[in-house]
């Protein structure tokens, strides 16, 4: 069963053989080491698991750790000496990928590349170590799914532990905002407004809050323990709980936070997962309902291609309507807030803008290189947008706008292409920088520079 569970930070000089005195900086954070370690030696659990950003990581698969043990050492941070060796809950590990496989989550003990125990699990191991040694670990990475998919495989380790009859802590290891003042990262005030809404979800176990803070300022923040968060969220899915502050602090430009949970019950109000499905369900179909003629044309093309495999034929309407003209367009699709498939063209392909949107839906969907295939079980968690581009004119750097202007960056045969008003990408130097990239033009390559203007419709 499951008796508590934390939410830890992980710096490296928090360990002294690691900071050298720099630890004495963030005395709060040891504080909480200490005492989480104190509990968990008074608790005496069989098994630990640690969810870490740092352990295997894919974009569309959650990583469990297999086989019987694991060793690690602080090396690479200057500290050979400080080393660990742990043996795995072989049974832990076995009984999860099932649950996983059974619920059909991308999740396992596959593909392991980082054997090493990482640093975001030997941090907080270092101050229980010292305390407590008589447990089997468990340790799992993040990836790239989605913030409800963290959650409902949080919620199979609290099943796999009363299914095993487990003694088990949880530890969610994971530093907040990278980009707070005097970081070497560079400061961004997201980072600031970030911590503050995850401490605030934190200390109140307002797990929704958690799953609602917005991706884009997430990214912004440059966070890396918001994933960790909610799987250890999930596995609280519908316990009760009382919530413990232990600390907060940020001398260095990283947010470190601190809490415990200590389970009391069972609350079956608190099932945030469901929760959070039913909002966005309703997000959705507000978008559909208000949905312009192209978005609505797009999600129509995107799921009667999946649902049929054939394509959509133009509907007559739009057809008569539109049937002279050729526009370029970007197809965009989201879910829950954050891309799940962008393609389109700086120049028209089809004969009008209908089949043009019909065309590029079914390509986001189906063949953006970054994003598996969408499944016809995603297609009702889907919004979309449309791009309608205007001809491309040559431009000089001075009258590039990041708002109103996407670029194009040529370089002989080499282009790359960034449509206007993207997150993240606020100044003309960055947005050139990007499109450069994109195209594999080199930083020392000349280019020539063109803009174009979008109407974007949702």
């Amino acid at each position: 069963m499951l008796l508590v569970a934390y939410v830890l930070p992980h710096p490296p000089l928090a360990v002294p053989e690691v900071g050298k005195g720099g630890e004495l900086e963030i005395k709060d954070t040891i504080a909480s080491y200490i005492q989480t370690a104190a509990e968990i030696r008074a608790l005496a659990p069989e098994t630990i698991v640690f969810i870490s950003p740092h352990a295997t990581a894919y974009y569309d698969y959650i990583h469990i750790s297999p086989s019987t043990s694991a060793s690690g050492d602080f090396s690479s941070f200057g500290a050979e000496d400080v080393s660990f060796n742990v043996l795995y809950d072989v049974d832990f590990v076995r009984e999860l990928s099932a649950l996983a496989e059974t619920n059909m989550l991308p999740a396992g003990d596959k593909h392991e590349r980082e054997k090493a125990l990482d640093h975001g699990v030997m941090v907080p191991l270092y101050y229980i170590d010292r305390e407590y040694k008589d447990y089997m670990l468990v340790r799992i990475g993040l990836s790239g799914l989605s913030c409800l998919e963290h959650y409902q495989f949080g919620s199979l380790i609290g099943i796999a532990a009363e299914k095993l009859s487990r003694r088990t802590v949880i530890i969610a290891s994971g530093d907040l905002s990278h980009k707070l003042k005097n970081s070497h990262y560079g400061y961004a005030p997201e980072g600031e407004e970030f911590d503050r809404l995850t401490m605030n979800a934190l200390r109140n176990a307002d797990f929704l809050a958690l799953m609602n803070i917005d991706p884009a300022l997430s990214r912004a923040a440059g966070e890396c323990g918001l994933r960790s968060f909610l799987i250890m969220a999930g596995a609280l899915d519908k316990k009760g709980v009382e919530p413990r502050f232990l600390s907060y602090e940020g001398p260095f430009g990283v947010g470190y936070g601190a809490c415990a949970f200590q389970i009391t019950g069972r609350d079956d109000k608190r099932n945030f997962g469901g929760q959070f499905q039913a909002e966005q369900s309703q997000r959705v179909k507000k978008e559909h309902a208000e949905a312009s003629p192209y978005a609505a044309l797009a999600r129509l093309a995107a799921e009667h291609i999946i649902n049929t495999g054939r394509s959509l034929k133009p509907p007559k309407e739009l057809l008569d309507k539109d049937a002279a003209l050729r526009k370029a367009v970007f197809v965009s699709c989201k879910k829950n807030g954050e891309l799940r498939g962008c393609i389109g063209s700086i120049s028209p392909t089809c004969d009008n803008i209908v089949q043009e949107i019909i065309r590029f839906a079914e390509a986001a969907v189906l063949q953006d290189p970054r994003f598996p295939p969408v499944k016809a079980e995603e297609l009702s968690t889907l919004s979309y947008s449309v791009d309608v581009l205007e001809a491309p004119e040559p431009a000089s750097f001075e009258e590039l706008d990041v708002k109103i202007y996407g670029i194009i960056v040529s370089s002989g045969v080499k282009r790359g292409v960034l449509l206007p008003d993207l997150e993240g990408v606020n100044t003309p130097s960055e947005q050139v920088d990007i499109a450069k990239k994109k195209g594999g033009i080199l930083p020392d390559e000349s280019y020539a520079l063109e803009r174009f203007k979008v109407t974007r419709h949702r």
